[in-house]
């Protein structure tokens, strides 16, 4: 029984051999209606989820590089305000070094006069400096009619002062007359402000004599017979200058040398006009 059972299994192994020997043989003819038939399913299965896959990875890309911009462009934005506000500090500085360096020039044309340097602290409304307040007062030795230059030339005068700060009025104010004269020639003349002719760049120059000698870009100055100026500051050029309808006098116009729309320093003269009267007095008296 056993040996018969051991003969089945022989003869069906070797058909199964044989079986397998056939489809060896015939496996690519055979199979080739199978191949293709699954061709037809799985291409365009696989085609479509290549595609889908291609364009979600470039879909998870283009997001990645977008995202990267807009940080790489948050950045850029913060540097570009970081440079804008460094070049606006460099700017102010630069600006500052400026007046800075015409005030300390200013300072060596009239070393005669001992002076405090100030900051213009506040302004009337308008677009002139017609009246303006500083940071210095009495405590720094700031009088009531103290002389007060800027931009290369006369500002105006101190009509105010506190412990700590002091009132200026400007030469181009409505009430403010200067006695002055023409450097070249020594002929006196008047500097009448007005803030209505201001605003062409220009003040009134009056009562000059008829004979007097002064012209075209004449450089006038503050006179030595004023009351409150202390003499030989520099106010402006004179222009225009005509003969009044009198013939007695001539009159034309005055171009400031301080700048009056942008004042931020100045330099305050702490001696009075009147303490060198007092010590022309001691010394005639002497």
């Amino acid at each position: 029984m056993e040996s018969k059972r051991s003969k089945y299994i022989l003869i069906g192994m070797s058909m199964f051999c044989i079986l397998l020997i056939m489809i060896t043989s015939f496996r690519d003819s055979f199979l080739d209606p199978l191949r293709t038939g699954v061709g037809y399913f799985l291409i365009p299965v696989q085609s479509g989820v290549n595609r889908a896959g291609t364009l979600i990875y470039n879909e998870i890309t283009d997001y990645n590089q977008f995202k990267g911009a807009v940080e790489e462009n948050k950045q850029l934005h913060n540097r570009i305000d970081e440079l804008v506000e460094e070049n606006t500090r460099l700017q102010s500085e630069q600006f500052e070094l400026q007046r800075l360096r015409e005030l300390y020039q200013l300072d060596q044309d009239y070393q005669q006069y001992k002076k405090i340097g100030a900051r213009v602290i506040a302004k009337d409304s308008g677009a002139w400096f017609q009246v303006f307040r500083i940071n210095k007062g009495s405590a720094d030795g700031v009088r009531v009619d103290a002389n007060v230059i800027a931009g290369g030339g006369l500002v105006g005068i101190v009509t105010d002062v506190g412990a700590n700060y002091a009132t200026v009025r400007t030469i181009i104010d409505d009430v403010s007359r200067v006695h002055g004269m023409a450097q070249q020639s020594g002929d006196s003349c008047f500097v009448e402000g007005d803030l209505t002719l201001f605003s062409e760049g220009r003040l009134r120059l009056t009562k000059i004599t008829k004979d007097g000698d002064v012209k075209e870009g004449d450089r006038i100055v503050t006179s030595n017979i004023s009351s409150k100026y202390l003499p030989g500051i520099l106010i402006g050029y004179a222009k225009d200058i005509t003969t009044d309808d009198t013939r007695l006098t001539k009159s034309g116009y005055l171009i400031p040398t301080a700048k009056f729309n942008n004042l931020q320093e100045v330099l305050v003269i702490l001696e009075l006009k009147e303490d060198f009267a007092g010590e022309e007095q001691q010394g005639e008296q002497e």
